[in-house]
């Protein structure tokens, strides 16, 4: 019933659901649970480690408003010393996907069709600087590195791992991305910003959907002082 997509840059749980109220929750921190050596990736058999973080959960538009059961996200986050695992478990109604990418799996612009997104700001004191990762349904990426007036491709090294259940209408992503790639000098004290969002539709008005909501008159996910925070839970 699922097809099932495992990819790794440099080398080319289904948990149990908890029952949360229908707006998601309004938690306005992600906390990031302590694993001592990496896992691996598998979105179809998660490692049990995934159950060490509590899920964040959001069905609502970048407003905050027009909750949507079937569209439902399920965020967890994971670090280590060397790497940060974030899960997505997504409910959809449709799939709609780009049918090629680059040999190693970058879309340019994959914004433009199903996603999951993470955008992370290791120094909130530097407002418009952060990084984003994107990953498509069929395992596309792209991942940036947003400045004032721009952006650059990141080349963070990120793996990922992704199945589509389509009996259950869910598809799910698992990614690594090295520590290093998203700051040079991680220190698990410290807070970073972040926040988490999904793209979903063929055509407009597609489905803009936010954990932090960006309130903005229309979608626009490039807004730092909107986002939540992330926090890493002490090493045992």
């Amino acid at each position: 019933m699922f097809r099932k997509w495992d990819y790794d840059e440099r080398a080319p749980l289904m948990s149990v659901r908890k029952k949360i109220a229908r707006r998601g929750n309004t938690a306005s921190e992600a906390v990031a649970a302590y694993i001592p050596r990496e896992i691996r990736l598998d979105a179809a058999h998660p490692a049990a480690e995934w159950q060490l973080a509590t899920p964040l959960v959001f069905l609502c538009d970048w407003q905050g408003k027009n909750p949507d059961p079937r569209r439902e996200t399920q965020v967890r986050a994971l670090w280590s010393p060397r790497m940060l695992f974030l899960r997505f478990e997504c409910c959809y109604r449709e799939l709609c996907v780009f049918a090629q990418s680059e040999a190693n799996g970058r879309r340019d612009r994959l914004w433009n069709r199903d996603v999951a997104e993470a955008f992370l700001q290791p120094e909130p004191a530097r407002d418009r600087y952060y990084k984003e990762f994107e990953v498509s349904p069929n395992g596309m990426w792209i991942d940036l590195d947003i400045f004032p007036g721009g952006l650059a491709d990141l080349k963070s090294g990120l793996r990922r791992s992704v199945v589509i259940n389509y009996q259950e209408h869910k598809w799910t992503v698992e990614v690594g991305i090295p520590m290093k790639a998203i700051t040079p000098d991680f220190d698990p004290n410290k807070i970073w910003r972040a926040n988490f969002f999904r793209v979903e539709g063929r055509k407009e008005p597609r489905a803009y959907m936010a954990w932090r909501p960006t309130n903005t008159p229309k979608p626009n996910f490039h807004v730092p002082s909107a986002f939540g925070t992330m926090r890493f839970a002490a090493a045992c």
